[in-house]
């Protein structure tokens, strides 16, 4: 089962996330047909947003997008701090060569553009922060994006490993923050600690949980604490209800359009689930929307 592990050592001045995320990367890689540089990316993405969102309460969630100029196109992922993640890439088809270190070449499908963090925290508009895509790798970019935009030095680690049948082997991550007020000693065994980290993916398929790699994260602290496990999962929130909303906003000569056709089919791009409409309802989504801006325009007056 997926998992996220939140621990904290050196006396509180230390806080670590890990998770195994393979479930979700998988189910993400069967609902979008991805082939291997598309998997990595998405997968990664996915499981940042998942650290990320660790740091949040119940009921909060954040979105992390990278818009680049490669061939994948953007790359969004949702998290939210109860554990569930869903993604989507614009083109999961692309292919491209190994990079010169003969690994899969996520860097390159991403390329180089704009990396967005926003988060959801219940206030009355979102926080969103953005900063420039540095290497396409993910996890470089949003250990740049939290010191340049927030002001917070990490680490993170993220992976994912497919096989030649498309398989999702191992996927996983972790982020460790040292806290205002770490000593120069601590961050130095941190730092020990990380040259030593292999790669999460190959970790995870060898069958490491989350705690493992806690273990391995912190190996030389002696006062590592647990502090909470989450169970992850591929969720997605859309529904008939949620697109209706959606088809409501449509323009009139749209709607139009789609009761002249008779039926109409939406997809929601984060899971490929396809919501069917027949005439009947088209009908009274328009004229729901036709008194919604009946409305509107008296109100405007």
């Amino acid at each position: 089962m997926d998992q996220l592990v939140k621990a904290i050592a050196a006396g509180g001045a230390l806080r670590a996330y890990a998770a195994v995320t393979t479930d979700a990367v998988a189910e993400a890689m069967r609902r979008h047909d991805c082939y291997p540089v598309a998997a990595a990316a998405l997968g990664r993405t996915m499981t940042g947003a998942l650290l990320l969102a660790a740091n949040l309460k119940n009921k909060e969630s954040v979105t992390i997008k990278f818009k680049g100029d490669g061939a994948l196109g953007t790359v969004t992922a949702d998290a939210t701090a109860e554990g569930s993640v869903r993604g989507y890439v614009d083109h999961p088809h692309t292919n491209l060569p190994l990079n010169p270190l003969g690994k899969i070449d996520v860097g390159g499908g991403i390329g180089r553009g704009i990396l967005t963090v926003t988060r959801f925290t219940g206030l009355k508009e979102p926080v969103t922060g953005s900063v420039d895509i540095t290497t396409g790798e993910v996890a470089d970019d949003l250990i740049n994006y939290l010191y340049t935009s927030e002001q917070t030095p990490s680490s993170i680690g993220l992976g994912v490993l497919v096989s030649p049948e498309l398989r999702c082997l191992g996927a996983g991550g972790f982020f460790v923050q040292p806290l205002p007020g770490a000593s120069d000693e601590v961050i130095d065994k941190l730092e020990s600690n990380l040259r030593l980290v292999s790669s999460v993916s190959h970790m995870v398929e060898q069958g490491m949980d989350p705690r493992g790699i806690i273990g391995v994260l912190l190996g030389n602290f002696d006062d590592v604490k647990i502090l909470a496990s989450t169970d992850l999962a591929f969720r997605c929130n859309c529904s008939k209800n949620y697109i209706t909303d959606r088809l409501i906003t449509l323009g009139a000569d749209d709607l139009d359009s789609l009761v002249a056709d008779g039926q109409a089919e939406v997809k929601c791009h984060f899971c490929g689930a396809a919501y069917q409409f027949d005439k009947e309802e088209l009908t009274a989504i328009r004229n729901v929307a036709i008194k919604m801006r009946a409305m509107h325009a008296r109100s405007a007056k």
